[in-house]
């Protein structure tokens, strides 16, 4: 999918992940998915299809909260930055005097040398990142210069005040997501100024030079003429041997001094450092920018989303013919008829609209060794052993049961469900006894090399829950 289109859908994962408000509750949650399936057919890809979704989803959103198209305004890169920037380096480099007071030029003068010795920095940086981002990813992260372009071109988004939780999410992961793109921008336009920052220095000593008689010499209180001669010769030599404007001898140098002999004819000179900052400075840093600029258009038109993260696998299931199959195994819980409900919306909530669950009969306590799991089981990509919180776990029985379950399992993922809704209600929600039950039974889980997940199948929404089994499911099937 394109920038924009990658850019609707993360901002709609930021509120689906946060939980349902009169803005985006689970119905509207189920409508896109639905409505998206429709538009694009049963064979559309899962790119297409979370892109559609994206979009009917934001065009929803913007109906219903001011703040969706500000957020969108926050992280969208602005066009200007690509124009403005490399004129205002133009001007400064026509501005950048002086090679020398007066109407001499100093050739030691640092503006030039300091030019051509900082864009050799750079490309030595250049180098150096590239190789070790092969081996380190922070080594791909944006530079110390690039960052601090970017907060002042506010490219990294900045949400919208009073915007809370979503927002924040909204633009950290779209920071994340555009993380290549963003680098690609700034360094176009980083290396588009550097290049129209040196053309501007040359066409200012042309046009000075039309108006005013230069004189070039040199005067150092540290350097000879042979010193000179080295470091002249080793940073104008390649433009020498290009125009054939031959530099000078030891004797040659030492008559420039301008304590000697005033200096001489400056134009030569002036031709030799034009021809080494096109050489050092611009076409290098065009080559750059335009390697930058291909790689912006094709990130532009199809920036990648990781499809293979949790949330993105439940929505791709709704395009699937054959609906994920939950099963839910209760051992020594009864499950009222409202908790049913929260449990199976939590499970479709988590996995996506087309998410069968089936709840098998209850296993009393001490009966491990005879449960028996009919057809469902095998038919299932996650079962579930239900417990309850109050239950203190016994490797004698919720241990067999869970061994039990494995054993005829098949290619279903386990994940072990704990409900607290009974231990809140005898114990309160904020007891310190609450926070060592939930302990006790993650480390049973662990023990077993099983994930763990605390719900209270008492309450309807429970984002939090729907995010681990999200995850847990995810490491279970990659792990």
């Amino acid at each position: 999918m394109n920038e924009s289109a990658a850019r609707r859908v993360v901002l709609l994962r930021a509120f689906e992940r946060a939980p349902p408000s009169d803005a985006w509750s689970d119905d509207d949650r189920a409508w896109a998915t639905r409505a998206a399936a429709q538009v694009e057919g049963e064979n559309a890809t899962a790119d297409a299809f979370i892109a559609r979704r994206g979009a009917l989803g934001v065009e929803r959103l913007a109906e219903r909260d001011a703040r969706v198209p500000k957020l969108l305004a926050s992280v969208t890169w602005p066009a200007w930055i690509g124009w403005v920037v490399p004129l205002l380096a133009l001007a400064a480099g026509a501005a950048a005097d002086s090679l020398g007071a007066g109407a001499r030029i100093n050739l030691l003068a640092p503006p030039l040398l300091a030019t051509v010795a900082w864009n050799l920095a750079v490309y030595a940086a250049i180098v150096v990142r590239g190789a070790w981002g092969l081996f380190d990813r922070r080594a791909r992260d944006l530079g110390p210069v690039a960052r601090l372009f970017a907060r002042l071109a506010q490219v990294t988004g900045s949400a919208p005040r009073r915007a809370g939780r979503i927002a924040a999410d909204f633009v950290g992961d779209w920071g994340g997501t555009s993380a290549t793109l963003t680098a690609a921008r700034i360094g176009r336009v980083l290396h588009a100024s550097a290049a129209a920052f040196a053309l501007g220095a040359v066409a200012a000593l042309y046009l000075r030079g039309i108006a005013f008689e230069y004189r070039a010499g040199w005067e150092s209180t540290f350097l000879g003429a042979p010193a000179v001669q080295g470091l002249l010769g080793a940073v104008l030599g390649p433009a020498s041997a290009l125009t054939g404007i031959a530099l000078p001898d030891t004797d040659g140098y030492d008559r420039l001094r301008f304590a000697v002999s005033g200096g001489a004819e400056a134009a030569p000179w002036l031709h030799l450092y034009a021809v080494t900052l096109g050489l050092v400075v611009v076409l290098p840093r065009m080559l750059l920018a335009l390697g930058d600029r291909w790689l912006e258009a094709r990130l532009a038109a199809r920036l990648p989303l990781k499809l293979d993260e949790p949330y993105y696998r439940g929505l791709v299931r709704a395009l699937d013919q054959k609906p994920m199959v939950v099963c839910v195994a209760p051992y020594a819980a009864q499950i009222a008829p409202q908790a049913t409900l929260n449990l199976n919306a939590l499970l479709v909530q988590a996995f996506g609209a087309r998410t069968s669950v089936r709840v098998a009969p209850t296993v009393a306590f001490g009966a491990e060794d005879d449960a028996v799991l009919d057809q469902t089981a095998s038919e299932a990509a996650l079962l579930t052993p239900l417990f309850a919180l109050t239950s203190t776990p016994e490797t004698e029985n919720h241990g067999a049961f869970i061994d039990r379950l494995r054993s005829t399992a098949g290619e279903a993922k386990l994940v072990v469900v704990v409900d607290e809704s009974a231990f809140r209600r005898q114990f309160g929600a904020e007891s310190a006894r609450l926070g060592e039950r939930r302990a006790l039974w993650r480390r049973f889980a662990a023990d077993r090399g099983l994930p763990a997940v605390i719900v209270d199948l008492e309450r309807a929404d429970q984002p939090e829950a729907r995010r681990s089994l999200q995850d847990l499911f995810e490491t279970a099937t990659t792990g």
